[in-house]
């Protein structure tokens, strides 16, 4: 029985991924939680990718021909459920009284600029797919580290989520196997290695970019 592709690419790039989770703000973040402004200092980073999803999606559909039909309805199908999502983040922000409209207008990091800028290269230069590279690290890395962090950093900032600032963490922490599951689906639709070896150096990729704006974080606080 063959190998399913979702599964080939978490084996594929267990090493990035292990490299991921292993920078020392993220073991911190897991193990410790983190004080409101670093907390906020995340979620500017955040905002300032999350906004382009919607952008990147549409700019994937545009590449896409006929022969992508399935890959053109999972596209459309997670652009309807992305929608929104940096307008919670700025609630979040706002509600543990931060300045979400200096966010808002700021000057993205560097490492986030850089991350958007590779995502659309990427797209427009190399292949719509490799957008979906982008999907497993950032979504994927996202779930994770929203599961494992979410009541250490409550805890640490000695807040109830239930009155706000939590919405974009929590949404993560609770996006389900069914949401991991309609992704592989996706993916097993790909077959041809072509396809499939850009998602993988895609993802690789993305594992690196993310775990840059994390070092980033990292460099604004003093982490052991």
């Amino acid at each position: 029985m063959s190998l399913r592709f979702y599964d080939l690419l978490l084996t594929e790039t267990a090493t990035e991924q292990a490299r991921f989770m292993s920078v020392p703000v993220i073991r911190h973040a897991v193990e410790n939680g983190v004080d409101r402004d670093l907390y906020l200092d995340y979620l500017a980073c955040a905002y300032h990718h999350v906004k382009h999803t919607c952008p990147l999606l549409g700019l994937a559909l545009s590449r896409c021909d006929e022969q992508d039909q399935s890959y053109r309805a999972g596209l459309l199908d997670y652009l309807d459920e992305e929608k929104g999502h940096e307008a919670w983040i700025l609630d979040d922000i706002r509600a543990l009284g931060g300045d979400a409209d200096a966010v808002r207008q700021a000057l993205p990091p560097f490492p986030v600029r850089m991350m958007v800028a590779y995502a659309n290269y990427a797209i427009e230069r190399i292949s719509p797919y490799a957008l979906l590279g982008m999907v497993h690290v950032l979504e994927g890395m996202s779930v994770a580290l929203a599961r494992a962090a979410a009541s250490s950093i409550t805890t640490k900032l000695k807040v109830d989520p239930s009155q706000g600032g939590f919405s974009y963490l929590t949404s993560h922490g609770h996006l389900d196997e069914d949401h991991v599951a309609a992704f592989a689906v996706l993916l097993d639709q790909i077959d041809t290695p072509e396809r499939r070896e850009i998602i993988i150096q895609s993802a690789k990729d993305f594992y690196q970019l993310f775990g840059d704006v994390f070092r980033f974080l990292a460099d604004k606080v003093e982490v052991i």
